[in-house]
C-alpha cells in the first residue's frame, strides 16, 4: 500500500515551504507565550500540574536581551528510573515573535530521536515537520490547560532537575 502525505493550505501558504516553516516559528511563539505569558517572572524550574494529565516540565536554559532558550518536557518512569520524552528544546526570538525547535531527543524508549539544528544541517521539511510537532504538542498542552503563571506552578525537587540537566544522546543506530 502506497503512503501519501497531503498538504494543506493555510491562508494560502503551502505546507512544507519556507512560508509554512515561517508560520509554524510564529504559531509556535504565540503558543509559547500563552502556556508561559510571563517569561521574565518564572523560576528557571517549574512544572505545571493538571489533575489526570502528564506533568509538563519547564526549564529556561538561557535568558538573553531578545532570546530565550527552554526546555520542554515529560517524565516518564520505568524500572530504570526517570527520563524525559519528548524533550524539546525551543529557542525564542522575541524580537521577530517566532519560536524554532533548536533540538529534540529522546533518553530511553522503542525509538530514539535526535534532532539538533545547532550541529547538523536538516532539510526543510525535517525543520517543518520538528516545528509542526511543537506546534501540535503545545495546543495538546494548552488544551489540557498547562500553563506556567508564577504562584501556581511547582518548583521541582533536586532528582528531578539532575535528570532534566542531562545532555541530550545521539541517534542509536
Amino acid at each position: 500500500m502506497d503512503c501519501t502525505v497531503r498538504h494543506f493550505l493555510h491562508n494560502g501558504i503551502p505546507a512544507q515551504s519556507f512560508a509554512g516553516l515561517m508560520e509554524l516559528y510564529e504559531s509556535n511563539y504565540i503558543r509559547l507565550r500563552n502556556l508561559v505569558p510571563d517569561l521574565d517572572a518564572m523560576p528557571d524550574e517549574v512544572c505545571s500540574q493538571i489533575d489526570g494529565v502528564l506533568e509538563l516540565h519547564l526549564r529556561i536554559v538561557e535568558r538573553c536581551k531578545f532570546t530565550t532558550t527552554l526546555n520542554l518536557t515529560y517524565h516518564f518512569h520505568d524500572q530504570q528510573g526517570s527520563f524525559p520524552a519528548p524533550d524539546m528544546q525551543v529557542r525564542m526570538y522575541h524580537d521577530a515573535q517566532v519560536g524554532e525547535v533548536i533540538s529534540c531527543g529522546r533518553r530511553r524508549g522503542v525509538r530514539h530521536a535526535s534532532y539538533n539544528r545547532m550541529y547538523n544541517r536538516y532539510t526543510l521539511v525535517e525543520k517543518w515537520r520538528m516545528n509542526r510537532f511543537l506546534q501540535k504538542w503545545l495546543g495538546y498542552c494548552l488544551m489540557q490547560g498547562h500553563r506556567f503563571i508564577p504562584g501556581r506552578v511547582v518548583v521541582p525537587d533536586a532528582a528531578d532537575r539532575q535528570a532534566a540537566k542531562k545532555p541530550l544522546l545521539s541517534v542509536e543506530s
